[in-house]
C-alpha cells in the first residue's frame, strides 16, 4: 500500500491507471455529496415512526454534511500517516457500518450518531484522499479530470434520490438504510483502485504512507541522530500563504450562499403557485445541467490560455451565480423559474468543477492535502451558518424574495473578492519573485522556497538517498565555516 513513488521531476502519469482512479474518484464525489441529500426522501417515514419534527430529523444530513467538511483536517493526517488506499478502505467500511446500524436505531439520537457522525466521517475519510490520488495521476490533465470527477455529485444525486424512494416503498426505511449500507460498500472497491503511481525508484522499507507524502511533496521534519526522518502530518504553515488566505475567505463567503437558493427551491416554486410535481422536476432541470457544465467546464480551463487564468474563470463562475439569484429573486412563472434552473445549473456546475482546480493551481500539490482538509474545516462552518440561518429568516419573514438577495449578494461578493485579490495581491507578489513559471501557479514557488528551506526542513520531494547524503553534524561537531571569495590581487592563504 505504501510503495514508493517517482520523484518531483518525474512528474504524474496524465493517464494508463490514472483513467481507473478517475473513475473510483467519481463514485466517491457522487457519494459523498450525493448521500447526505438523498436521505432526506426518508425524512417523513422517520418523521411518522419517531414523533419527530422535520428539523429535528433534517439533522440527521446536517450532521452528515458537517462531518464532510468538518473532520478534513483529520483525514489529512491519516492521509500523511497511512495513506491514501488504506484511509480510503477504513472509511467505506465505517460509512457502511454506519448505515447498517442505523437501519436499528430505536431513537433520534442513534440515528445522529450512526447515520450522522459514522456515515459522515467514513465518507469524509473516502473524499478527501480520492482527491488527492487523483492529484498524483493528473497534471497537463488536469482541469479535465476534476471536471469528470466532478460530475460524480448530480449523476448520484439523481440516481440515489428514485432508488431511495423505491427502496422506501418496497422494504421501509429500515430495510433501505440496510440496502444503501451494503451499497456504500463499493467506496471500499473504489478505495482498492487507489494504486499509487509506480516509479523508478520504489522501497519496500517505506512506511505505509511515506511514499504518498513524498509524491505530493509534503515536507520531512530533519532525522535525529540514526533516526528516519518525521512527516509534518498537518502543514498549518499553509495558512500563512497568501494564496491560500485568499482562496479561504473566498470559501467561506461562497458556502454561505451558494447551496441556499437549490435547498429552497422547490418550496419557493410551491409558494408561488407551480404543482408540486412540476415543482419538483425543477431540481432535476438543475442536475441535467450540472451534469453537463462540470466536464466542459474542465475541459475549457485545460485549455493553454485558461488555464493561468483559472483563478478568473473561477471568480466569474462565482459572479454569474450570484447574480443569477439577484436576478430571479421575483421569477414567479414556471417558465422563469426553469430559466433560473438552467442559469443556475450552469453557473453551479462550472463553481464545482473549478474549486479544488483552483486550490491545487493556488498551493501546489506539496501543500494540497493539508490546505484541502483546513478548507473544507473553514466551509463545513460556513455550511452549518448560511442554509439554517436562511431557513428561520424564511419561517420569520415568511419571504423567499429577502433570501435569494442575501445569498446571491453573498456568491457574488466571493466572485469579486476572489477576482480582486487575485489582480491586485498575488499578482503583485509573484511579479516580485523572478523565475516563476508562466503558468502562474503558485507551486513552482512553492516548490523553490521547499527547496531554499532551511536543513531542519528537507522537502520529501528529493532523491530518497539525499536525505542520507545530506551532511548531518553530530551534537559535538562545529558546523563547516562558510566559503569566501577572495579579493581580486589578495593573498588566498589570508582569506
Amino acid at each position: 500500500m505504501g510503495a514508493g513513488g517517482p520523484r518531483r521531476g518525474a512528474g504524474p502519469p496524465d493517464g494508463g491507471w490514472g483513467w481507473a482512479v478517475l473513475g473510483a474518484c467519481f463514485v466517491v464525489t457522487g457519494f459523498a455529496y450525493g448521500f447526505p441529500k438523498a436521505v432526506s426522501v426518508f425524512f417523513r417515514a422517520l418523521m411518522r415512526d419517531f414523533g419527530a419534527g422535520y428539523s429535528d430529523t433534517a439533522w440527521v444530513s446536517s450532521i452528515m454534511l458537517a462531518m464532510l467538511y468538518g473532520t478534513g483536517p483529520v483525514s489529512s493526517i491519516l492521509v500523511t500517516r497511512f495513506g491514501c488506499r488504506p484511509v480510503m478502505l477504513v472509511g467505506g467500511l465505517l460509512a457502511s457500518a454506519g448505515m447498517v446500524l442505523a437501519s436499528f436505531a430505536t431513537r433520534l439520537l442513534e440515528l445522529y450518531l450512526t447515520a450522522g457522525v459514522l456515515t459522515g466521517l467514513g465518507l469524509a475519510l473516502n473524499f478527501q484522499p480520492s482527491l488527492i490520488m487523483l492529484g498524483l495521476y493528473f497534471e497537463r490533465r488536469r482541469p479535465l479530470a476534476n471536471g469528470l470527477a466532478a460530475a460524480g455529485s448530480p449523476v448520484f444525486l439523481s440516481a440515489l434520490s428514485p432508488l431511495g424512494q423505491q427502496l422506501l416503498e418496497r422494504f421501509g426505511w429500515r430495510g433501505g438504510f440496510l440496502l444503501l449500507g451494503g451499497l456504500l460498500l463499493h467506496c471500499c472497491a473504489c478505495g482498492a483502485v487507489m494504486r499509487p503511481p509506480p516509479g523508478p525508484s520504489d522501497s519496500a522499507d517505506d512506511a505505509p504512507g511515506e511514499a504518498e507524502a513524498q509524491r505530493a511533496g509534503l515536507r520531512l521534519r530533519e532525522a535525529p541522530p540514526g533516526g528516519r526522518p518525521r512527516r509534518r502530518l498537518l502543514d498549518v504553515a499553509v495558512c500563512a500563504d497568501r494564496a491560500f488566505g485568499v482562496y479561504a475567505v473566498t470559501k467561506f463567503l461562497m458556502a454561505l450562499g451558494l447551496f441556499v437558493p437549490a435547498i429552497l427551491l422547490v418550496n419557493y416554486a410551491k409558494d408561488a403557485g407551480v404543482p408540486d410535481a412540476d415543482a419538483a422536476f425543477l431540481l432535476s432541470i438543475v442536475g441535467f445541467v450540472d451534469i453537463v457544465a462540470r466536464p466542459a467546464c474542465g475541459a475549457l480551463a485545460g485549455l493553454a490560455r485558461l488555464r493561468p487564468r483559472v483563478a478568473y474563470l473561477f471568480s466569474l463562475a462565482l459572479m454569474a451565480n450570484g447574480l443569477t439569484d439577484l436576478s430571479s429573486a421575483r421569477a414567479r412563472s414556471y417558465g422563469a423559474l426553469v430559466a433560473f434552473c438552467v442559469a443556475f445549473g450552469l453557473s453551479y456546475g462550472m463553481v464545482g468543477a473549478l474549486q479544488f482546480e483552483v486550490l491545487m493551481a493556488a498551493v501546489g500539490s506539496h501543500r494540497f492535502p493539508s490546505s484541502l482538509g483546513l478548507v473544507l474545516l473553514v466551509e463545513a462552518v460556513a455550511v452549518l451558518i448560511g442554509p439554517p440561518s436562511a431557513g428561520r429568516l424564511v419561517d420569520a419573514l415568511k419571504n423567499y424574495e429577502i433570501i435569494f438577495y442575501l445569498a446571491g449578494s453573498e456568491v457574488a461578493l466571493a466572485g469579486v473578492f476572489m477576482a480582486v485579490a487575485t489582480n491586485c495581491c498575488l499578482r503583485r507578489s509573484h511579479d516580485t519573485r523572478p523565475g516563476q513559471g508562466a503558468g502562474g501557479r503558485a507551486s513552482d514557488t512553492e516548490d523553490a522556497e521547499a527547496e531554499g528551506d532551511s536543513e531542519a526542513l528537507p522537502t520529501a520531494a528529493e532523491p530518497p538517498g539525499s536525505l542520507e547524503a545530506r551532511e548531518v553534524p553530530s551534537p559535538g561537531a562545529r558546523p563547516a565555516e562558510p566559503e569566501v571569495e577572495a579579493e581580486p590581487g589578495s593573498d588566498p592563504k589570508s582569506v
